[in-house]
């Protein structure tokens, strides 16, 4: 790994074991510490300038929150993905986004659905350049302001929960694409059944859209065991 895919923000007003964490979880998120790797203390900590201490409280932490598993005799180690835990946490977030666009369908103001559209477009334009961080940034946002859109603070509460896990996930679906069309007009469906007050196929199409991400992602990582 080059050493800039670690380098830390020390402007940060943050506890600097919490600087570590952000920094590691952000590599796993990207990619550039990838399932499998193992995470060494020493080396770590060279990279990235600071002590031994913050890096093992920063990958305590990530084994809490499920991005690292600690391996007999091999140490810490970057999680799979694997295809029961992409199905578990899919299926969960197909419900949520399901039941998101429904409400989106009653309560979605004028100025939210051209915020909407306007993210779609920045979202094909993004896609047109093979911007990947750029789509996927907009791939966020387009979820985002449906679930605030929804005004329905538990169910935002509980995506939030999910938000790390999802984001893991959608940049192995989003990385795995090589044409976004396919997304695209996905979105604009979903826009569509909004915009119509059509609740039942704005389910419909919700779900369809995770079901597909599910398999890319299930796909991809099998592709990626065969290399």
């Amino acid at each position: 790994m080059d050493k800039n895919e670690l380098d830390i923000n020390l402007n940060e007003y943050l506890p600097l074991r919490d600087v570590v964490f952000n920094t590691l979880r952000k590599a796993i998120l990207s990619g550039s510490l990838k399932p499998g790797e193992r995470l060494m203390e020493k080396q770590l900590a060279e990279k990235m300038g600071v002590s031994r201490t913050p890096v093992r409280e920063a990958i305590r932490k990530l084994e809490l929150e499920g991005f690292v598993v600690m391996v007999p005799r091999k140490g810490a180690q970057v999680a799979e993905i694997t295809e029961k835990d992409i199905q578990d946490v899919l299926e969960v977030r197909g419900a949520l986004e399901a039941l998101a666009v429904k409400i989106a369908c009653e309560k979605m103001k004028k100025e939210d659905l051209d915020h909407l559209k306007e993210i779609m477009k920045e979202f094909n334009e993004a896609s047109e350049k093979k911007d990947i961080d750029k789509v996927i940034e907009k791939d966020v946002e387009f979820h985002d302001v449906i679930y605030q859109a929804t005004n329905n603070e538990k169910l935002i509460q509980i995506i939030n929960n999910l938000r790390e896990q999802i984001h893991r996930y959608r940049v192995a679906y989003l990385k795995s694409f090589a044409d976004y069309k396919f997304i695209g007009e996905e979105h604009k469906q979903i826009i569509r059944a909004i915009e119509n007050k059509d609740q039942n196929l704005a389910e419909q199409i919700a779900n369809e859209h995770i079901k597909n991400q599910e398999k890319t992602v299930i796909n991809y990582i099998k592709q990626g065991s065969k290399n």
